[in-house]
């Protein structure tokens, strides 16, 4: 009877660490998607505000913007340019930019 008692009390004992070992795991991997998301998020808004930009331009000027700078300059749109590239390709005055954002590693 003593023996069974110290294989049950052995596996008690080793079961709470294993269990908090694994809430750990969980926690963590959730903590990284969470970041995941939110840095497709930033990605997401900040392709939004540039097109916005573009369609505000094309409706106070007639025209879309020729060149990111000119949508910094005269719009205000501010990119972080460490986190984030652009790739903007002005088509013509009368056609919406090729707007494309990638975040960079880190």
């Amino acid at each position: 009877m003593k023996r069974k008692r110290g294989v049950l009390s052995a596996l008690t004992g080793l079961l709470f660490p294993v269990a908090a070992l694994a809430a750990l795991l969980c926690f963590a991997t959730a903590l990284e998607e969470l970041s995941e998301g939110r840095s497709e998020e930033a990605r997401r808004q900040l392709e939004e505000a540039l097109r916005r930009g573009c369609v505000a331009c094309y409706a106070v000027e007639g025209s879309y913007p020729s060149s990111l700078e000119q949508l910094e300059d005269r719009y205000g749109l501010q990119i972080d340019k460490e986190r984030f590239t652009v790739r903007y390709r002005a088509l013509a005055e009368n056609l919406m930019p090729e707007i494309t954002v990638l975040e960079n590693e880190p």
